[in-house]
């Protein structure tokens, strides 16, 4: 820099323009602006210690006049504000102190000369103020602390971390100007040296040599930054972590082996031996973590696992092993770890540059694979009981169905496999589910204790299957296991029977038809297609189209009129066995209900209010014969008198009013044989019935019109009527908990036989409206009540009527009218 004092001429140049401008003016008249001259001859340096203000220059012009100087800019009126001042002699003065790092490098302001007596511009200047850069700032390291963890399998002349650091004083300068050291390194270990190299202000480390976790698991490294500053020299410092984590630097060597060494002939899942090893690497690490291999095992008999918390290796038996076949087997076990091995070792060390090493790279696994540790295994084989086996293990035979008991159907032989020449076992039969087989003991001969039924239910895919054991004597007696597999050819032994024996169809002018198929649990050709044939007097009325096939169609003539029909049909299989079938046929006008035979069958079932309904029904019949039998006998009403001259009840059986049937029924079973083979039919056998219609709670008895009409039809009726009459009595005996009746004379019936007779009276009154005669033929049938297909449990409740707290002495006070209910009622009190 050049002080402004020294610098005359340039001043006087400067006020010569600045007078030669002035003249210009005012001979012209005109005002023209001024240049202003930029002078950058002014310095300040940061941070000033001495007293304030300080002169740093003075602004001279040589005037014959007097002049007042003016500043303006920053520094003076502009931030930082009131740091510049001018004296009116034209001295520039420092009022405070300045900072290079936080305010302007430099202060632009404007200098102004005036003319004292008018105030008029005499000059105007550009001041260039620069603020000079002291050394007051170290240099500062982004991080106090830098931690790295790198593994000791890392290669010299490989960065390990880079760090950096910044000074904020003038960069272009000495005292912005750094510089990285490695102050110190601890530990101190002989293979390894750290250095640092240094790119402007970011310094990497790097190290020569082989790290070696065994001789220190982590160095602690200072880290210099030291600035170039003329006067002073500034420098911070940073601390380096490196942790060293463990590699596979060290392999693992067999120290022992405890275990029987031996296992038994058969024996699986057994531990045999355990072998340890020592390694010098981390306990628990993968470079510490041994991995075992076996080799001469051909058959894959062993396997070895480690222990993961004491690093053993545990030999274990997965196949069975033979004695006769092989006593001892020889195997090699190696041993490595879980992670490749590496080796560093130091060769010779290079001042200024890389050591030479001899080392063994991780990736190069065939290169160490010849360092691995291996030692010789004999396990033992020890002889056991053999069990006997059968040769072959699985018999199939192939036998037709319904074979004569005591069939041999094969014979089954056994081995002894310790080698002994006579058979010391015997033959014993295993599961046989539905025990149709029996095996000799000595010889092993299997016969049939049953007939064979290829239909029956334990028989899959037409095969039966049983199991066999031979035992042996051995200490423990051990057992070997066959199987024996029937394979069963059918026969014609089962008739075609109807698939559903209950059908619906509607009423119509034209014929209408409805679908039965049957089916037969033989196997072609010994079932479909079938031939169906209707029997009895169906002429004009039912046929079967086609008469051939699984399904066929049964079609109703116009002239069939609705209700319930039976009707018995023939069915035979392509041999001509055949069983006669009961169809039961409901007759419906869909025309005046749509859907009828349909709501038929769901009408039929009662809900909940309407089986109630029938219960409140019954329980108040039930009690108007009580409150009936309670009313006083009248005097002028005699019983009938015996010659004893004691009064008895007239015992009577008559059952009035109602008429009997005889209607033919299925009760018999008649075999027949075809080709041979035993086939069950049914045959007619006639039982009286009363003839009338019943509806308990969705049970129902089918009306029967005269046996002429329903000739040699197969039909039981006394069996739905016995199981009715036991649900109704059930029912009836249920019901009564829940009602009494008071009156002067409590007492109870037992309703069972009153419920009979009251249902025989129902009937006949149904039994009158439903009922058509074909002499009458001028109207058409009309269906008035539709009560479904019967169903196959009983819903009413029962209405229970306790016999004990009965008094037979009540008896004597009824009226002869009563004589006949009393009877009825309770037969055995009337006899006494």
């Amino acid at each position: 820099m050049i002080c402004f004092s020294m610098r005359t001429l340039s001043v006087g140049f400067l006020l010569l323009l600045s007078i030669w401008s002035m003249c210009v003016r005012a001979d012209s008249g005109k005002i023209r602006q001024k240049r202003a001259w930029i002078i950058d001859s002014f310095t300040i340096e940061e941070e000033y210690t001495g007293s304030l203000p300080y002169k740093i220059g003075k602004v001279e012009l040589d005037r014959s006049y007097l002049v007042n100087y003016i500043l303006h800019g920053q520094g003076v009126d502009q931030d930082p504000m009131n740091i510049l001042s001018i004296d009116k002699s034209g001295f520039v003065l420092v009022h405070g102190r300045l900072d290079y790092e936080t305010g302007p490098k430099i202060l632009h302001s404007t200098f102004e000369a005036r003319n004292e007596s008018n105030n008029e511009l005499d000059t105007k200047l550009g001041l260039e103020i620069k603020i000079l850069d002291i050394n007051d700032n170290a240099p500062t390291f982004q991080k106090s602390i830098y931690e790295v963890t790198v593994d000791e399998s890392h290669d010299q002349g490989k960065e390990l971390l880079t760090v950096l650091a910044s000074d904020q004083d003038d960069s272009s300068t000495d005292n912005g100007t750094f510089v990285f050291t490695i102050k110190s390194v601890t530990p101190k270990t002989d293979n390894v040296e750290f250095y640092i190299q240094q790119q402007k202000e970011s310094g990497t480390i790097y190290f020569k040599g082989c790290l070696d976790y065994e001789k220190a698991q982590k160095y602690t490294i200072l880290l210099e930054a030291k600035d170039k500053g003329e006067k002073i020299q500034l420098s911070s410092t940073s601390t380096l972590i490196i942790n060293i984590s463990d590699n596979n630097n060290n392999l693992p060597e067999f120290s022992g082996k405890t275990g029987p060494g031996k296992v038994k002939e058969r024996e699986t899942g057994v531990e045999v031996l355990r072998l340890q090893v020592t390694d010098k690497d981390v306990r628990g690490s993968k470079a510490w973590k041994a991995k075992y291999t076996i080799h001469e095992d051909k058959k894959k008999i062993f396997k070895i696992e480690t222990d993961p918390v004491t690093n053993e290796g545990i030999l274990t038996v997965v196949k069975q092993t033979d004695y006769e076949e092989q006593t001892n087997h020889n195997l090699s076990i190696s041993v490595q770890n879980e992670i490749p091995y590496f080796s560093c070792k130091i060769k010779n060390k290079v001042p200024n540059a890389m050591w030479v090493l001899d080392k063994i790279p991780q990736s190069s696994e065939i290169s160490a694979g010849n360092l691995y540790n291996r030692i010789p295994v004999t396990i033992y084989v020890e002889d056991v009981n053999d069990p006997p086996v059968f040769i072959p293990p699985v018999k199939h035979v192939v036998v037709m169905e319904n074979i004569d008991v005591g069939t041999s159907l094969t014979t089954f032989t056994a081995k002894d496999m310790d080698g002994s020449h006579v058979n010391t076992f015997k033959f014993v039969k295993g599961e046989d589910i539905d025990k149709w087989i029996t095996i000799d003991a000595k010889t092993g001969k299997v016969s049939t204790i049953k007939i064979l039924d290829r239909e029956s239910p334990f028989v899959k895919n037409a095969t039966y299957t049983a199991t066999l054991y031979a035992v042996d004597e051995g200490v423990p007696p051990l057992t070997g296991t066959g199987t024996l597999v029937i394979h069963l050819n059918d026969q014609n032994d089962n008739v075609p029977i109807l698939e559903k024996n209950v059908v619906t169809i509607c009423i119509d002018k034209e014929p209408t038809l409805v679908n039965i198929t049957a089916v037969d649990l033989d196997f072609p050709p010994y079932g479909s297609p079938f031939y169906y044939e209707l029997l009895g007097d169906v002429k004009d009325k039912w046929r079967v189209e086609p008469a051939h096939g699984t399904t066929v169609s049964l079609v109703k003539e116009k002239h069939v009129y609705s209700g319930h029909h039976l009707l018995q049909i023939k069915i035979s299989d392509q041999q001509g066995l055949y069983s006669i079938q009961n169809l039961t046929v409901t007759v419906c006008d869909c025309s005046l209900t749509p859907n009828c035979h349909v709501r038929m069958v769901s009408h039929a079932r009662m809900g909940p209010v309407a089986a109630w309904m029938v219960i409140l029904a019954i329980l108040i019949l039930t009690a108007m014969c009580l409150v009936s039998l309670a009313v006083p006998c009248k005097e002028e009403k005699k019983m009938i008198m015996m010659d004893d001259g004691l009064g008895h009840l007239i015992t009577t059986n008559t059952e009035n009013p109602g008429t009997d049937c005889t209607v033919s029924s299925s009760k018999g079973i008649h075999k027949t044989d075809v080709n041979g083979i035993k086939a069950t039919k049914n045959v007619n056998s006639s039982q009286k019935v009363t003839k009338q219609t019943v509806m308990y709670k969705g049970q129902q008895a089918v009306s029967q019109t005269p046996s002429s009409l329903y000739n040699e039809q197969m039909f039981n009726r006394s069996t739905y009527r016995n199981s009715t009459r036991r649900s109704y009595r059930k029912n009836v005996q249920q019901s009564s908990a829940r009602s009494s009746v008071r009156s002067n004379y409590s007492f109870k019936i037992n309703a069972s036989y009153l419920g009979e007779n009251l249902a025989g009276l129902i009937n006949q009154k149904v039994l009158a409206l439903q009922t058509r005669d074909e002499e009458h033929g001028i109207y058409e049938p009309h269906c008035y009540t539709d009560e479904g297909q019967p169903m196959a449990r009983d819903e009413l409740d029962a209405i229970s009527i306790s016999e004990d707290d009965f008094h037979p002495d009540m008896l004597k006070n009824l009226d002869s009218r009563f004589c006949q209910l009393a009877t009825i009622s309770r037969p055995d009190l009337m006899k006494r």
